[in-house]
């Protein structure tokens, strides 16, 4: 790994941070790196708020949008919530869906079915729609590439709004409204909204029409805070808000599908982290092994008991993607060792039996090992799909884009995307997506980096310092965990590998004076040497709390180490 320090802020500012806060150097230096330079900033973001929020109204169509959903409200019209089948789509669907019930009956979900319809919006949904006499679509996640779609559905006489936070094409569907902060010709101030994001903001516009304010749609919070971890977009702005007291909603009165899921994984209370590696792959795992209508159904539920059913299902679909993802990845890592004889910038690997629900998870683990760009494809009825993941600093999407010629569709973000083309174009796609990648990506990127705040001495750490980081939370791009570098520490001479396989590494480190702190190094025991012999090395890590037979210590995390 390239460890990489931050540069430390300018010494007026620093001084001034210190004074205003009365924080300590390294405070004053981790607030500073994000962006925090005033006290009236660092009060927003220790005190989240729903003053934090902007106007929904500053969305272009935003007025439209509710105009249409209050006509069809006042008519009695059907109205079909749609959305995508991960994470972000099927919470989503279950917010707006909610909602709207609210108001009316005339409610209904769909969520297309990922191995027959495919991402985004379908002509098999729209035809649903007319089938069941719904006269609008309310499509979230998706939509705003949807250009045929849309006028398909236009000829059909159904109405589409779109909630979407894709980036758009050139051309923008003629749907009723389309809501998405990344339009070009969209002032919303914050850009970075995941899709249940975009539905919340819908939502808080109709609900401004009955004089309520987005504190009195807290409850939905839950299903916000869970996409935006999912979809990784940036905890900074209103998404920092949004989660801040979503989060506060799963621990403290979440709605009776979250409830299920956190009484099957048994934690008391959970962070940002715990919804991304614990709830978000069990409501993306019905999507990906069955259909995701199974998650929606589980997190429209009122009913504890048969949410708990719901769960158990879903509890389920995620053993079997766990055990495929595994299978996969270790298929795709041999093909990928009998093609090595020449350096490769990026990773392609095909299969025709591998399951396209997992592709995406596989295409993240071989990063894990081939620190690659990479697409990983599988057969789609008489197409090829394909999942793209990159690395830190190369954007995928724009490469895809510059291999378009070979693509039948494709969309997604700068870090992951989706695509699919037919048989015949893979290998000269594949050649093309290698020399676009070996010709536009600079080597270094090539390096998993590991970013460090700050260099600090083990005796600076104590519970002082880990409760002021605590408020930092909740973490995520644009605010994650303070990373620290010491250098030239020892162990006391206990250190040894745990774990199975002995993965793990775990000693005790000591630095200048008495002070001892314990070290857990998760996947680092092949560094056991560099620690051996009271040798001294450098250490990167995060501060974290170690509960053990009832009692509560400071240990580091280490996230890497060198001689």
């Amino acid at each position: 790994m390239r460890w990489t320090i931050k540069p430390k802020p300018e010494s007026t500012k620093l001084a001034i941070m210190k004074k205003a806060l009365q924080v300590d150097d390294t405070v004053a230096t981790l607030l500073l790196q994000r962006g925090i330079d005033t006290y009236e900033a660092a009060k927003t973001f220790f005190r989240p708020s729903f003053n934090d929020l902007h106007n929904p109204y500053l969305m272009k169509d935003m007025d439209k949008a509710v105009s249409r959903i209050e006509a069809a409200i006042e008519n009695n019209e059907n109205i079909l919530v749609y959305g995508d089948y991960d994470v972000d789509g099927t919470t989503s669907v279950a917010l707006m869906s909610s909602y709207l019930k609210t108001k009316t009956e005339n409610v209904a979900t769909y969520i297309p079915d990922r191995y027959v319809e495919g991402y985004g919006v379908s002509y098999k949904g729209i035809d649903f729609a007319e089938d069941n006499g719904f006269s609008l679509i309310i499509a979230l996640d998706c939509g705003v590439k949807a250009i045929e779609k849309v006028a398909y559905a236009k000829g059909k006489s159904i109405d589409f709004i779109i909630c979407d936070h894709h980036r758009p094409g050139d051309k923008i569907p003629e749907a009723v409204a389309v809501l998405d902060p990344k339009r070009d010709d969209c002032a919303y101030p914050f850009k970075e909204l995941c899709g249940c994001g975009v539905g919340f903001k819908l939502i808080c516009a109709l609900a401004e029409k009955d004089e309520k304010t987005p504190e009195d749609l807290v409850e939905y919070l839950d299903l916000v805070a869970t996409a935006i971890g999912a979809d990784i977009v940036p905890i900074v702005d209103e998404n920092r808000a949004l989660t801040y007291f979503g989060l506060q909603v799963i621990n403290s009165n979440p709605r009776p599908g979250m409830k299920a899921m956190i009484a099957e994984v048994k934690k008391d209370e959970l962070t940002i982290t715990d919804v991304v590696f614990i709830i978000a792959p069990r409501i993306n795992a019905a999507g990906r092994m069955k259909h995701g209508n199974h998650a929606v159904t589980l997190l429209t539920e009122t009913d504890f008991n048969l949410a708990a059913e719901h769960a158990l299902d879903i509890d389920q679909y995620n053993t079997d993607r766990r055990e495929t993802d595994k299978r996969i990845t270790k298929e795709a890592l041999v093909q990928i060792e009998e093609n090595s004889e020449q350096e490769r910038f990026s990773t392609v690997v095909y299969d025709e039996n591998w399951h396209k629900g997992v592709i995406g998870i596989v295409a993240s683990r071989l990063i894990e090992t081939y620190y690659r760009p990479t697409l990983v494809f599988t057969k789609s009825g008489n197409k090829l799909a394909a999942s793209a993941r990159s690395v830190k600093g190369f954007d995928v999407y724009n490469a895809l884009e510059a291999c378009s010629e070979f693509i039948e569709q494709f969309g997604g973000h700068k870090y992951a995307a989706g695509l699919t083309l037919l048989p015949e174009n893979y290998e000269a796609f594949k050649t093309k997506f290698e020399s676009v990648v070996k010709e536009s990506i600079d080597p270094k990127l090539l390096t998993p980096e590991l970013k460090i705040d700050s260099e600090i001495n083990l005796n600076e750490i104590d519970h002082r310092l880990y409760r002021i980081l605590s408020q930092f939370a909740p973490f995520g791009p644009g605010n994650m965990t303070p990373v620290f570098m010491t250098q030239a520490i020892k162990d006391t001479g206990w250190g040894k590998c745990v774990g199975e396989d002995d993965k793990h590494l775990r000693f005790t480190a000591t630095q200048k004076a008495n002070e001892k702190l314990v070290c857990i190094g998760f996947g680092l025991g092949d560094k056991l040497d560099i620690i051996k012999d009271k040798k001294s090395f450098n250490v990167v890590y995060t501060i974290d709390k170690n509960h053990w037979n009832g009692n509560i210590s400071l240990q580091l995390k280490l996230k890497d180490i060198k001689a």
